[in-house]
C-alpha cells in the first residue's frame, strides 16, 4: 500500500490542495492581504497559498504525530533579514496556522488532543488515497 512517506512531498501537498479547494475548506478573508511571517518581504505569489498551506500542514501532522502550532510555527519559520545586522531564525505567523488547523478540524481532518493535534481516520484516508494517486501518475 502507497503512503505518504512513498511519493514526493511537493506533488503530494499540491494534490490534497486541490482537494481541499473542492472540499470548500473555510479561507479566511484576509488571506489576500497577509505575509506568512515576520521574515518574509512580501506576501506570497500564488493565489492558492492557503490550500497548499493547509495540505502541508495536513501532511506533517500526519509524519510528526501530535504537533502543536508552536512546533508548526518553527517548521514554517524562516530568516529573517536585519539589514547590516546578522540575519536571525524567526518564527512563523501562529495565527495563519492555527486557523488552518480549525479549518481541517471543522473537515473533521485532524482532532484535538491534550498532546496536540493528531490526524484522524479520514484523514489518513484523504492523504493515503491521494499519494496512490500521485504514485500511479508517476508510474505512468
Amino acid at each position: 500500500m502507497t503512503t505518504v512517506y512513498d511519493v514526493p512531498p511537493s506533488k503530494l501537498i499540491e494534490k490534497v490542495a486541490k482537494k481541499l479547494k473542492e472540499m470548500n475548506i473555510d479561507r479566511p478573508e484576509w488571506v489576500d492581504f497577509v505575509k506568512t511571517g515576520a521574515h518574509k518581504e512580501r506576501r506570497p505569489h500564488d493565489p492558492d497559498w492557503w490550500y497548499i498551506r493547509c495540505a502541508s500542514i495536513l501532511r506533517k501532522i500526519y509524519i510528526n504525530g501530535p504537533v502543536g502550532v508552536e512546533r508548526l510555527r518553527t517548521a514554517y519559520g524562516g530568516r529573517k533579514n536585519r539589514g547590516h545586522k546578522p540575519e536571525r531564525f524567526v518564527k512563523a505567523s501562529g495565527n495563519i496556522i492555527r486557523k488552518a488547523l480549525q479549518a481541517l478540524e471543522r473537515l473533521d481532518l485532524v482532532t484535538k488532543t491534550k498532546e496536540g493535534r493528531v490526524i484522524t481516520p479520514k484523514g489518513q484516508s484523504l492523504l493515503d488515497n491521494t499519494a496512490k494517486e500521485v504514485m500511479d501518475e508517476i508510474v505512468e
